[in-house]
């Protein structure tokens, strides 16, 4: 075959010339492209890349290697048209207002693609992508648009791990201020979003169907898909959390057309609008909006999130605390999720580990179990197997338990010793469920989910034992009298002498001691982390108790300082011997452990003879009260804002968050303390009563001081917790005033008083009559001269007459409070509390008498009802005369 014919040198020449121009003017249309549309990340469109008719006819007469290397350079050039990077490395991509970004986060050593908020730390992440196939080296990795029109996050060894799934071809990809990441086509329309494909976290505007659900993060740092889900159930009807799957543990309950059945908090009017479309059908879709603030201002920031542990919860954003605050959450305990704690494993949801292993078992996987990814389990350890020959193994008592499928149970009414030594004698029994009141017995067999601790939320009548072996807590001590054994003996005879030497211990003890009083027999002060101070101790560091610094209920404070002479003390000398042992005791034993930010810090206490004094971190800025005085120093708003929001917060925390509900009993300014950064602390206990959570009221001495106290509590009624909403109410009106509920009437000289029978203004029924009329600026501090948000002072006065409602089951719960105050819950007017409207006569009223008994309030046990109220008369001595547009008067005689 004969060569292909030559072309001559000017003819090559000019077909390279040709084509080099080529290239270049398709590189800088490229170039041009890529600049016009940078800021919005635009692809340019696909361009064809062919060759005039004359430059073909040359190109034929090349032969195949020249048309092989045009071929590969036109492939480059497609490939250079196509893909384009959209983010390299560490860079990332915001939203318009930058509430999100777009980029590579590293949670535990691996890079994954993600969307998180853009100023909230530590970093909150709202989606991710390749969750299931992390990035190892982000210095080469990047997020491209590929040559198929799809969008990719392409490795380090330029493998893809993760793409979209549109099927049309996009040219631009848009991140909302929502935070759905958006792809779109060349006319501008979505192709793909990243709100159809949720991963742990519900965000407003997203909905979801059958097929759009959230799954959990498999650990905190770990992104991969969990062992907990949020779906819609097949029926269309109402969501589940589903463990692994296939097993639901907790569902919102039927549609009723307004809410779900379990869920009745979608029926409060909060700031939420949940839809539910076509329900009970294959296109059943559930989603929720947020409605704008009355100021116009932005709602505040929330999500949805199934968090690792299988707890659906509800989070909003405060930015006073810059925290994120739980709204709601289900199921309400950890130890209530399926398989929380994996086999074997036991669940307390008051422990800051909420899962351990039984006594004889260890966890499957170690390092899984110290990074909180539980459900793997426990096993027994090796040394600690049961016996098949002998029955001297023992039971861990646990609360209550589920069991893993496949678990054989059998069923029979025996005695509790009879029912154990059954299980006892076969090797495989893994543990009995007794039921004393029936006495039904169940030996069970297999594997044990969902153990709970009896203390941590268990309310069944059957307790579980699981069998361990001869390091088992509950021994099988019941042995037959004629096989008492050696061991049996000595440790009888050790026991006794034991026990004998204990009793002859405490009569010294008690001969020594018996001076003490009632302290003393309650086996002092269980709380540990406390500080115990000598009386001599302290009086050095006050200094004698020279420097006095306030006086309390039962005692005087004086400041001092430790013997680091850095740290600045409170310290609080109880003066009545009676009570204030009662207090002392109260104090110690319901703040000891308590750690808040918004409770004062207990640092230690003496108890020595008959001194007791209270030791408590110093707060520079003083009580609240000094500052609602006319003379006193003034709080800016957001200062005054900020107290409420905080004193709220505190209050809820003793009411809800405590292992036992505390009631605080006496919640005025003088009990709200501000440290250096004006941060409220709520302090002085010595009211305060240990509710049990098995009892909803307690009755109380009536202690607290007049004009904060509930009318319930005056009546002598048992109280609960709304007697502090009460006392908060009244607190509120108060800061929102900048003065004092009781205040008497300037002199003719400009100052307070007028005499020992002078009357006093009696502000909240004036304040109250204001607020609800809408005219929250005539109660306002006129020392801020307009300078507060209109609408967190609308807010705050709202809720305080909320707070100060007659019947105490219309009174918002102090955690219903702080969502109001944080504009999460919308708050509505509030109707006229009666008994303080009872103070008020039609448009012109005049002053109040109430008889004091002497101490400047209603004597124990009276009624609170109009008529303990007895309103002047224009006639009368204590008549201002014509007071329409004064607040009431009070005369204290």
């Amino acid at each position: 075959m004969s060569a292909p014919p030559r072309l001559p040198n000017p003819t090559i020449a000019f077909l390279l010339l040709s084509f080099t121009l080529l290239v270049m003017t398709s590189n800088a249309n490229i170039i041009r492209g890529f600049e016009a549309h940078e800021t919005q990340f635009q692809r340019p469109r696909r361009r064809s890349c062919s060759i005039s008719s004359s430059s073909s006819s040359l190109y034929s007469l090349d032969g195949s290697k020249f048309r092989h290397r045009l071929q590969e350079t036109t492939n480059q050039i497609e490939e250079l048209v196509s893909t384009r990077v959209v983010i390299e490395a560490n860079t990332t991509i915001s939203s318009k207002n930058e509430t999100f970004q777009l980029g590579f986060f590293n949670p535990n050593g691996n890079w994954y693609l993600g969307i998180w908020y853009s100023s909230i730390s530590p970093q909150t992440c709202v989606w991710v992508a390749n969750r299931e196939r992390p990035v190892k080296n982000i210095t080469s990795s990047s997020l491209e648009i590929t040559e198929t029109g799809r969008l990719a996050v392409r490795d380090s060894d330029n493998s893809i791990v993760w793409q979209s799934t549109n099927l049309e071809i996009v040219t631009d990809l848009k991140l909302l201020e929502n935070g759905n990441l958006v792809l779109l086509t060349a006319e501008d329309t979505v192709s793909w979003q990243s709100f159809d494909y949720p991963t742990d976290t519900w965000l407003p505007g997203m909905n979801l169907t059958t097929s759009k659900g959230l799954t959990s993060w498999r650990t905190l740092s770990d992104p991969s898909p969990g062992l907990y889900s949020l779906r819609l159930r097949p029926d269309y009807s109402e969501f589940e959390l589903i463990f692994n799957g296939s097993k639901p543990y907790w569902s919102t309950g039927n549609w009723t057309g307004k809410a779900f059945a379990n869920v009745p908090e979608m029926m409060v009017p909060y700031i939420y609008k949940f839809h539910f479309d076509d329900p009970f059908k294959p296109t059943a879709s559930f989603g929720f909006t947020e409605a704008a603030l009355d100021s116009g201002l932005s709602p505040p920031l929330t999500r949805f999130q199934i968090h690792h542990s299988g707890q659906l919860m509800q989070y909003t954003w405060s930015p006073q605390t810059e925290n994120w605050n739980t709204f709601w959450l289900e199921p309400d305990s950890t130890c209530r999720v399926f398989g929380s704690c994996g086999k074997f494993g036991l669940c307390n949801s008051l422990a800051e580990k909420p899962c351990k292993c039984l006594t004889g078992f260890e966890p499957v996987n170690q390092l899984s179990w110290d990074n909180g990814d539980y459900s793997d389990g426990c096993r027994r350890r090796a040394n600690d197997v049961v016996s098949c020959e002998k029955s001297d193994d023992g039971f861990e008592q646990i609360g209550a338990m589920s069991l893993e499928e496949g678990t054989k149970v059998e069923s029979f009414n025996s005695s509790f010793d009879l029912c154990q030594k059954t299980c006892l004698e076969n090797c495989t029994c893994i543990g009995v469920d007794y039921n004393e009141k029936t006495n039904l017995c169940k030996n069970l067999f297999g594997s044990l989910l969902n153990l709970r601790n009896l203390s941590s939320d268990s309310i069944d009548s059957e307790v579980v034992y699981v069998r361990v072996g001869t390091g088992g807590i509950l021994k099988n001590m019941k042995k037959k009298n004629k096989h008492l054994n050696t061991v049996v003996l000595v440790a009888i005879i050790v026991g006794s002498i034991a026990v004998l030497g204990f009793v002859i211990v405490a009569v010294i003890f008690f001969v020594r001691r018996k001076r003490r009083k009632a302290v003393e027999e309650d086996g002092v002060f269980p709380v540990s982390t406390l500080k115990v101070f000598s009386y001599k101790e302290l009086h050095q560091i006050t200094r004698g108790f020279s420097e006095k610094i306030g006086h309390g209920g039962f005692g005087t404070v004086f400041q001092g300082k430790l013997s680091d002479s850095t740290t600045l003390v409170a310290v609080k000398r109880l003066e009545r011997p009676g009570s204030g042992e009662k207090e002392f005791r109260a104090e110690v034993c319901t703040i000891g452990n308590i750690q808040h930010v918004n409770l004062v810090r207990l640092r230690g206490f003496c108890s020595e003879d008959s001194h007791r004094l209270l030791v408590y971190d110093y707060m520079p800025n003083g009580s609240l009260s000094v500052y609602l005085r006319k003379e006193g120093p003034n709080l800016s708003w957001d200062l005054r804002f900020r107290v409420a929001i905080g004193t709220a917060r505190g209050i809820a925390y003793l009411h809800e968050e405590c292992r036992d509900c505390i009631i605080h009993c006496d919640i005025k300014p003088e009990n709200i303390l501000l440290d250096s950064d004006y941060t409220p602390k709520v302090s002085d206990f010595g009211l305060a009563k240990l509710l049990g959570r098995d009892f909803s009221r307690v009755l109380a001495t009536m202690r607290g001081t007049w004009g904060y106290v509930a009318p319930e509590w005056i009546s002598g009624v048992a109280i609960t917790t709304k007697a502090d909403v009460y006392s908060y109410g009244m607190t509120l009106i108060e800061l929102i005033g900048g003065r004092r509920n009781v205040e008497a009437p300037l002199s003719p000289g400009g100052r307070e008083g007028g005499g020992a029978t002078a009357e006093k203004w009696f502000f909240p029924p004036w304040a109250t009559r204001q607020i609800i009329e809408g005219n929250v600026a005539a109660v306002v501090d006129q020392r801020l001269g307009g300078a507060y948000n209109v609408e967190e002072a609308r807010r705050v006065a709202l809720v305080a007459v909320w707070c100060i409602q007659d019947d105490e089951a219309i009174r918002p719960t102090m955690g219903t409070v702080v969502k109001m105050l944080e504009g999460v819950v919308e708050v509505t007017v509030p109707p006229s509390p009666k008994l303080l409207q009872a103070l008020v006569s039609g448009e012109s009223f005049h002053g109040v008498k109430v008889d004091s008994g002497g101490g400047g309030g209603l004597p124990t046990g009276s009624s609170f009802s109009p008529e303990n109220l007895r309103l002047s008369t224009a006639g009368s001595e204590s008549s201002l005369g014509n007071a329409s547009s004064s607040p009431v008067n009070e005369n204290v005689n």
